[in-house]
């Protein structure tokens, strides 16, 4: 059972699933501060590189089966042409003016 993107609770976390499912690459890049970091099961890695491979260039999916933490945490099943699918864990610090400043997933 998932949860429809437009039932998540935080609008930058909503705006973010949106743009990765629709691979809308100006949102997405829109929705990240200048400098936003990211991990992938507990790396760092460069947040061009990684969503050029695993979103944009793999029609990245998710699916959000839940959400915790004000909706800022979502456990959800990521799809792309290149790993398949798989269960996921994404965390999000949103800042003040509504903007990403860090994302991180892995396997759950």
């Amino acid at each position: 059972m998932s949860i429809q993107v437009n039932r998540l609770s935080d609008p930058a976390v909503r705006a973010f699933v949106t743009a990765v499912n629709a691979h809308d690459k100006a949102a997405f890049d829109a929705l990240l501060t200048p400098g936003a970091t990211m991990s992938d099961d507990g790396s760092d890695r460069d947040v061009t590189d990684w969503t050029d491979r695993e979103i944009f260039s793999s029609n990245g999916h998710l699916d959000v089966e839940s959400e915790a933490d004000g909706g800022r945490t979502l456990l959800a099943s990521y799809r792309n042409d290149t790993w398949g699918e798989m269960r996921t864990k994404w965390r999000f610090t949103v800042e003040d003016d509504g903007r990403i400043s860090r994302f991180e997933t892995g396997q759950a």
